[in-house]
């Protein structure tokens, strides 16, 4: 147990300069991009180069660029992500409002692709080289070609407009209606989570298969220990290692693909924050929302490391 909570240590203190290196270029990035602050600020109002210079004085735009940035770590470090130069509102109160949807679209559709992956992925390794596992192989192999605003596109179609059982678009708080937000969630969170469960499913086939061909799964089933028993209580154990790992990297997958559904659902989430910020030459509030994204990122791969070191049972066992 030493041994995890020291890699645990090292991991974490590694999360420090990985935080300030996406700062560091998300910085850069809109720095040196062709938006310009004080030309949204007054957009449309045909301000004259003296109001132009005046906004970037008192903003300190015309700082050096080292000075700018620490500033910036600064403002970050005290919660301050900066105002809306479009409506004058704090990017951190207009992500507090967005936040939340998206992480219920990403966790849904995590919670979607998982179940439905060790499903699959099991029942194919269990029955494989049989008809279960070439139809769910054909299956997989779709959903991971399968773009998923292909996806959400056909189900507007055929689930919400022919057949009328999903509503095309819109948000209803889980406080006002339980079944209003599943059925404005449903949709959203399948398009979003197919073409991970596919890939999953075929990652999770894989290392289960390795685990029933060894040698201890043979003995158990040998000594009359029920399969389901042995599946359960060992296979899956061992085998859920390297999906675990790779489970992180999907979950980037997930956060950035719900920028576009959440623009095809009409969601009021992240992604339609950061398109109406980039349409309307918003700064502040992109670097804001990929910022947090991005940070979102880092802490959930954070907890799959932790998931890992937990099951891994060779680190288990080290004292």
């Amino acid at each position: 147990m030493t041994a995890v909570l020291r890699i645990l240590a090292r991991r974490v203190v590694l999360l420090v300069p990985l935080l300030l290196g996406i700062v560091l270029f998300v910085f850069l990035v809109m720095r040196f991009s062709d938006v310009d602050p004080a030309s949204a600020f007054f957009q449309g109002a045909n301000p004259t180069p003296e109001q132009l210079h005046r906004f970037r004085e008192e903003n300190g735009l015309l700082d050096p660029l080292p000075v700018r940035y620490l500033a910036f770590v600064g403002d970050l470090l005290q919660g301050d992500m900066g105002i809306s130069v479009l409506n004058r509102s704090s990017v951190v109160d207009q992500i507090a409002t967005a936040l939340p949807l998206t992480v219920q679209l990403t966790f849904l559709g995590l919670g979607i692709a998982v179940v439905l992956s060790l499903t699959l992925g099991i029942t194919a390794a269990i029955y494989r080289d049989r008809l279960p596992d070439q139809l769910i192989r054909v299956v997989s192999l779709t959903g991971v070609a399968a773009p998923g605003f292909w996806l959400a596109l056909l189900m507007i179609q055929y689930l919400a407009v022919d057949l009328g059982w999903f509503p095309t678009g819109g948000y209803i708080n889980p406080a006002d209606s339980f079944t209003g937000w599943l059925k404005t969630m449903t949709l959203p969170a399948l398009a979003l989570s197919l073409p991970v469960a596919a890939g999953l499913t075929r990652i999770i086939r894989t290392a289960v298969v390795e685990e029933l061909d060894k040698d201890y799964v043979r003995t158990a089933v040998g000594n009359g220990l029920p399969p389901v028993v042995v599946v359960g209580r060992n296979v899956l154990r061992n085998a859920l290692i390297n999906p675990l790992t790779v489970l992180g990297l999907r979950v980037g997958y997930l956060l950035g693909g719900a920028v576009v559904i959440e623009t095809i659902f009409s969601l009021p989430g992240m992604g339609k924050l950061m398109i109406d910020a980039v349409k309307n030459g918003d700064p502040a509030v992109v670097q804001g929302v990929v910022i947090t994204t991005a940070v979102g990122f880092v802490v959930v791969n954070l907890v799959i490391d932790i998931l890992y070191l937990l099951v891994n049972p060779r680190l288990r066992g080290t004292s």
